[in-house]
């Protein structure tokens, strides 16, 4: 995406994918405090328009704030200590307004902007892609927040996708050399970089994410209450939170339910377990006899060809629609096993989409790592406070679920999207 239309284009689209999120949504629902740790739904417009207008006119275009027009949204927007309590309120009317009038500047200069001057900021169109990239991302924390809430929220599921020819329960994946980070990305985060080789020994990995059927063997013998099966931290964090089970199940009817977005169903045991967290994924592998997979064995699995090296998707290099489930077509995961168009060199299935999958990686530097644009996108998360999950959910922008990219979060987070597959030595 260099030209000046195609960019434009992917903004609009952007934008019109975060309106069609909130459009069901009254202005007292996006004003509304929300559950922890979520934000009222306003403040994540506020927070994308204020990203675009820090970066594409003020960093790219020299421009001063333009708070003059809109005092109200700069004011609750102005940093805060960190224990400054709840977040003031926003009118969600400013925010939209906030939120046109910086687009329509971004236009203008788009129409003026030397796309091949010298500014590392324009090479390969980088500052539009890094603006994209938080909007579609900011997608899909609207979507958590939305999960998290008590309110229904419409959900649209589009028809179940094919199911890849049977294979095996996992896949065994020699060892040796690989490219670890992103090649080839003009648009790839900080964190994705420098790309280096990975030496690995022999491992297997599962084929299809862990399953709601599984876990729910996991949970129904007792796994919850097996102190063999946690860690320290997890134990700990098990106990505080008295998790029995992932996040919005209940025990229902002589089996188990879930909410999804405000309603109630039947736990579909073919899905990929979601909404776990780091601690419940790390015991359900204990308690299977394996472990999670780190994060280079997972980006080896779905990433690299023996012959043609690296690749961005599992499948290649574009995202036709067919080959996962990405950017919310389904308010849920697919069944495991499912998209044959998916499936990665190595044998392994829905490496992309469905669920954000948890490795046994703490998110640190790569090799020679240099912070940029900014250090507070990466670098002031690194160490072991959190760890790394790879692939994208169901609610990811296809855009963002490339094999090298990087979500990191705390290993207690439940509200994510997120599931795992287990792995082992071999």
């Amino acid at each position: 995406m260099e030209s000046r239309v195609e960019i434009r284009a992917s903004l609009e689209q952007a934008r019109s994918g975060t309106a069609a999120l909130l459009e069901p949504l009254s202005d007292v629902e996006l004003a509304a405090p929300a559950p922890p740790p979520s934000s009222p739904l306003v403040w994540e417009l506020a927070r994308i328009a204020h990203f675009e207008e820090s970066w594409l006119l003020r960093n790219l275009h020299g421009h001063g704030p333009i708070a003059d027009a809109h005092d109200d949204v700069y004011e609750a927007l102005r940093p805060r200590p960190a224990d400054g309590g709840a977040l003031p309120p926003l009118s969600p009317e400013a925010v939209r307004a906030y939120a046109a009038d910086v687009r329509e500047r971004v236009l203008h200069g788009l129409d003026h902007v030397d796309l091949e001057a010298p500014n590392p900021l324009l090479r390969k169109a980088f500052v539009y892609g890094l603006v994209l990239q938080h909007e579609l991302q900011r997608q899909e924390t609207i979507l958590q927040a939305l999960q998290l809430r008590a309110a229904a929220f419409p959900v649209s599921d589009a028809e179940p996708p094919d199911r890849a020819p049977a294979g095996p329960d996992e896949i065994r994946i020699d060892g040796g050399a690989f490219i670890l980070g992103a090649t080839d990305e003009p648009w790839a985060y900080d964190n994705e970089l420098v790309p280096h080789e990975v030496e690995l020994r022999p491992f297997a990995i599962d084929r299809a994410p862990v399953t709601n059927a599984a876990f729910r063997e996991f949970a129904e013998d007792g796994g919850y209450g097996k102190t063999s099966c946690w860690s320290a931290a997890g134990w700990d964090w098990r106990q505080s939170r008295n998790a029995e089970a992932p996040l919005f199940w209940e025990r229902a009817n002589g089996g188990w339910e879930r909410t999804r977005f405000g309603a109630r169903e039947p736990v579909p045991p073919d899905e990929p377990v979601q909404h776990v967290s780091f601690f419940e994924a790390e015991a359900f592998a204990r308690w299977a006899g394996k472990r999670l997979p780190t994060e280079p064995e997972w980006e080896r699995a779905a990433t690299w060809h023996p012959r043609r090296g690296k690749s961005r998707y599992p499948w290649g290099r574009e995202f036709a629609g067919y080959e996962a489930n990405l950017g919310h077509a389904r308010f849920s995961p697919a069944p495991a096993g499912s998209y044959a168009g998916g499936e990665s060199a190595t044998g392994c299935v829905q490496l992309a989409g469905d669920v954000w999958e948890w490795t046994a990686s703490y998110f640190e530097p790569y090799p020679g790592f240099l912070s940029y644009p900014y250090p507070e996108y990466s670098e002031i998360y690194f160490g072991e406070a959190y760890r790394v999950l790879k692939g994208g959910s169901w609610a990811t922008d296809p855009l963002v679920a490339r094999g090298s990219f990087r979500n990191w979060e705390s290993p207690g987070r439940r509200e994510l999207f997120a599931g795992f597959r287990c792995a082992r030595d071999l």
